[in-house]
């Protein structure tokens, strides 16, 4: 078929669904964008958080075998957007696909507004304190969306996501997290032969990210504390949530996903020993985290941010019947006499950061309704804020509460010169939370 019979199908086609079709989500372009309204086969991108994540995420995107381009790009700091549309033109391949003139390029707090318009799908990539009320716009502009986990960093975010996560289920619209183990070929076919009853009961587990931590920004002359918090936006709550749900949530979830639930209620302990300077902010270094599900299953979480000790980065559960011991180097189902009852080739998955995108756009590409990720990001993302409030507070916490906690980390007002509600006391360092003092729920 000619390229023009293939858009008059796409359009018939098209015409004939509702929700999340494609059609319904083509924008209507303003005038002066160099862009007419007839459809084709192109599906149109809006990056809304030009960081590094936000720039891999747009790599995979125009990587993937569907018409893709990138029309808009947001960010808070135009430096950050500068850099990430420089990246992404260094390659041929996917610079012939970026499509962004300086008027589609929007910065400041408000400028995810003026991009989500413009595109089919969105991905959202700013620091996750930002994900809610980015997630909320897409879904109210009828949008696909591809949004990195976590999906929020306290309860009253978590509650957005899951009300917009309803109204995007509503429209049919296609929304992918970026918890890439869930397109991570070890991990589908190990935890498919959980579920089928392979290791039995799971009456037990243990999920680790024991690292040497991440990057620091350092304060620079003149900036002011909103600026700086977003710089170096790792080290804050409102931002991050603190690395239990930043990168921590990748192990939480494949708790819960290998458990088919969320836990009912969860203890533990946590603290600053190593990373203790003003540039680490509010957060804690380390959580040990005791979760129970309704079962009465105990799953432990282990994560820390210690230079130079042992890494692990894995999950592991036992059965009734079985146990794997790690979904990593050595993804193997195993009995109590060593014996393998499956065992996944690794080298033959492709990589799960470039899967979620391929599966995404083209579930989109054939107006497919296939991807409702919001909700479990949302819960999961709940669980390891759930594992935060507990570590902080020294008290059990159960889900219902955790859920529907009052304390709103956000700021009351977005602006250059506006306050966050965490502030550095005169010494330049930031309050800590304190166990059995600190009100954390």
């Amino acid at each position: 078929m000619s390229n023009e019979s293939n858009r008059r199908e796409f359009l018939k086609q098209s015409g004939l669904l509702t929700g999340g079709a494609l059609l319904t989500s083509l924008p209507s372009f303003s005038a002066g964008y160099g862009f007419h309204t007839s459809a084709d086969d192109t599906i149109k991108v809006a990056l809304v958080g030009c960081g590094g994540r936000g720039t891999g995420a747009a790599m995979q995107a125009l990587s993937t075998k569907q018409n893709v381009k990138i029309v808009a790009m947001a960010d808070a700091f135009r430096d950050r957007l500068d850099e990430s549309f420089k990246n992404l033109n260094q390659k041929p391949d996917v610079a012939k696909r970026v499509d962004v003139p300086d008027e589609r390029k929007f910065v400041g707090f408000e400028a995810y507004k003026q991009a989500i318009p413009l595109a089919d799908v969105v991905i959202l990539a700013t620091p996750p304190g930002f994900r809610p009320m980015h997630f909320e716009e897409a879904v109210k502009q009828g949008k696909h969306i591809f949004m990195e986990k976590p999906v929020a960093t306290d309860a009253p975010g978590v509650r957005r996501v899951l009300a917009a996560a309803e109204e995007a289920k509503k429209k049919k619209l296609n929304v992918v997290v970026g918890l890439q183990r869930h397109y991570q070929g070890n991990y589908r076919e190990m935890i498919k032969r959980i579920h089928d009853g392979m290791l039995g009961d799971i009456v037990g587990g243990s999920v680790y990210w024991v690292s040497g931590g991440v990057w620091t920004k350092p304060r620079q002359a003149n900036q002011t504390e909103m600026e700086y918090q977003m710089r170096n936006w790792y080290y804050f709550n409102w931002l991050c949530g603190d690395h239990i749900n930043e990168q921590h949530i990748h192990n939480i979830d494949v708790a819960n996903w290998v458990k088919n639930g969320y836990p009912v209620s969860c203890q533990g302990t946590g603290g600053r020993q190593v990373r203790t300077g003003k540039e680490h902010g509010e957060i804690f270094d380390h959580h040990l985290v005791d979760y129970q599900y309704a079962d009465g299953t105990t799953i432990n979480s282990q994560c820390r941010h210690y230079e130079g000790t042992f890494s692990k980065v894995d999950e592991m559960f036992v059965g009734t019947k079985g146990r794997v011991d790690s979904f990593g180097r050595n993804s193997i189902l195993k009995d109590y006499k060593g014996n393998a009852l499956y065992t996944h080739n690794v080298k033959a998955d492709g990589n799960p950061y470039q899967v979620e995108h391929d599966e995404l756009f083209e579930a989109i590409a054939k107006n497919q309704y296939k991807f409702a990720d919001a909700e479990n990001g949302a819960k999961s993302t709940l669980t390891a804020i759930m594992g935060r409030m507990a570590t902080y507070s020294g008290k059990v916490v159960k889900w219902e509460e955790a859920l529907n906690s009052q304390i709103d980390l956000f700021p009351t007002k977005l602006a250059w010169d506006a306050q966050p509600k965490i502030l550095p006391q005169a010494d330049g360092f930031y309050p800590i939370a304190v166990p059995g003092k600190t009100i954390a729920v």
